[in-house]
């Protein structure tokens, strides 16, 4: 059974963000790639050598990870956009297994709501920021040049 394409506004959502995050990176070194872009990530608690994700957004700037196949370690930023049907899987275990995996920032995007969650990793444990709401500016806690007004992101959703 086919998981329900995603909705209107969760791809306005995504648009506005490759917009605003590709234009930053165009002449920077990372690679940035949106879904589907398979990322394998070493999950040792799992009792298995890997897990694949398809994370909504993400940024890697070691060239190493990246092959035909896409990702191979974590990338340096994954953002993830919720719906109403993956809001538990996104938040719970995507954010576990992130942070296990040593992925350097995580984002969550509420379209609902118009929040943005950002959580950076410390001691190899995500330590989350207060939500930024429409009007502040998102700011990279590991890209100093990555400011987005929220507003831009949800704009027209």
């Amino acid at each position: 059974k086919m998981s329900p394409a995603p909705s209107r506004k969760h791809q306005r959502v995504s648009m506005n963000l490759s917009i605003k995050i590709g234009n930053l990176l165009a002449r920077k070194p990372c690679d940035f790639f949106h879904a589907p872009f398979d990322v394998i990530l070493p999950i040792p608690s799992k009792n298995q050598d890997t897990t694949v994700v398809q994370p909504d957004l993400c940024i890697i700037c070691d060239q190493s990870k990246i092959n035909d196949k896409g990702c191979y370690g974590s990338p340096d930023l994954i953002i993830e956009i919720l719906s109403p049907f993956n809001s538990k899987h996104d938040v719970d275990t995507k954010f576990n297994l992130y942070e296990e995996a040593g992925v350097q920032e995580y984002w969550i995007v509420q379209p609902s709501d118009k929040l943005v969650f950002l959580y950076y990793l410390k001691n190899n444990k995500y330590i989350g920021i207060k939500p930024f709401t429409e009007g502040e500016i998102l700011e990279s806690k590991i890209f100093p040049d990555l400011k987005i007004n929220v507003t831009d992101i949800f704009e027209n959703v």
